[in-house]
């Protein structure tokens, strides 16, 4: 049983309520289909279980949901929280927009909100630096807190930022200003999409992603992109934007093949799509896993799963300045606590 998130590759956490499953904080469900995903609670994207752990924890779902008072409820989707402290969202038969809006809400608010912290937090850790050097030294000091302050910027830009493996087996990382240049381009059979990144210390060569290797890398990138997270409306917009391509794979494929003019190369750089546009994609390609994945592919959802523990463990060990990122946070989450306050 594995209790790593596929995406963000955090610890999804446990609990004491459902014997057959007791991996998670909040569990979705839908009954009538036979689904159960792991909702991560640090970046709220939603794990779809292996076939083989579902059913019979689907049915515990069922049965403590509709034994717990329900806090949130609409005619097609509710939300419990039992007394040992598991959320329960149970999903019936809602309407595909009403569905992905409400499943994303959550994931892409909870990154706004985050940005804006980290965003101040940064502030922050700056003016502290700038005021504590001026205080040590005098006017040298405002220039050692710029410093400090524009060394943390560029860590967070330089560092690896996401990690994926290929089928080739070698272990692959990107940074911000490689994510930020990455290309979805059309696959050499014109049917699917491949993408196009900068090789590893090197400008002016690229690596391509082809096939399920395109998917990982997508996969990984995308939460970079979509950093900011957004705003009900523009999550909103999102879904429209699938529905209007009738599917999500459809949606994919016509971004790939977009042209800026008649006359350039097939392909968009991702970073600069508008919002509604690169949460789209994200939310896209997660709904087209999940079908493949229900359809039989499901050695693909093992693998992941098996791939996120193991590069959980990398990736822990390869950033080294972990305390920086948790002093900007410690210090953004105070600052949004006195916000409320």
């Amino acid at each position: 049983m594995y209790r790593t998130c596929i995406y963000c590759k955090k610890g999804l956490g446990s609990n004491e309520v459902v014997e057959e499953f007791p991996v998670g904080r909040r569990l979705a469900f839908d009954a009538a289909k036979g689904r159960l995903w792991v909702v991560c609670r640090r970046c709220e994207r939603w794990n779809l279980t292996p076939l083989e752990e579902r059913w019979e924890a689907v049915e515990t779902c069922e049965k403590l949901f509709r034994g717990t008072q329900v806090r949130v409820s609409s005619e097609n989707i509710g939300l419990a929280k039992h007394a040992e402290g598991l959320e329960l969202v149970r999903i019936g038969k809602p309407l595909r927009p009403e569905f992905a809006a409400w499943r994303y809400g959550d994931q892409f608010g909870k990154r706004r909100r985050r940005a804006f912290a980290m965003g101040a937090a940064a502030i922050v850790a700056g003016g502290g630096g700038m005021a504590l050097g001026g205080a040590l030294v005098g006017l040298g000091g405002v220039g050692l807190g710029s410093f400090v302050y524009h060394s943390v910027l560029t860590w967070r830009r330089v560092r690896p930022s996401v990690f994926f493996r290929p089928q080739d087996g070698r272990l692959r990382w990107m940074n911000g200003p490689r994510i930020a240049r990455a290309r979805l381009v059309p696959a050499e059979d014109e049917a699917g999409f491949s993408i196009e990144a900068e090789a590893r210390g090197v400008l002016s060569l690229e690596e391509r992603f082809d096939g399920e290797d395109g998917v990982r890398a997508l996969d990984a990138i995308l939460p970079m992109i979509n950093a900011e997270g957004g705003s009900r409306k523009t999550v909103q917009d999102a879904v429209s934007k699938i529905a209007y391509a009738g599917q999500p794979g459809r949606f994919v494929r016509r971004l790939a093949h977009r042209r800026q003019t008649p006359y350039s190369p097939a392909g968009v750089q991702m970073s600069s799509l508008l919002k509604p546009t690169r949460l789209a994609l994200e939310m896209a390609l997660h709904e087209e896993q999940e079908r493949r994945a229900l359809e039989g592919e499901l050695w693909m959802l093992e693998r992941a799963w098996r791939e996120a523990e193991e590069i959980a463990a990398i990736s822990d060990n390869l950033l080294v300045r972990k305390g920086v990122e948790d002093f900007i946070r410690k210090h953004g989450d105070e600052r949004e606590h006195k916000g409320h306050g």
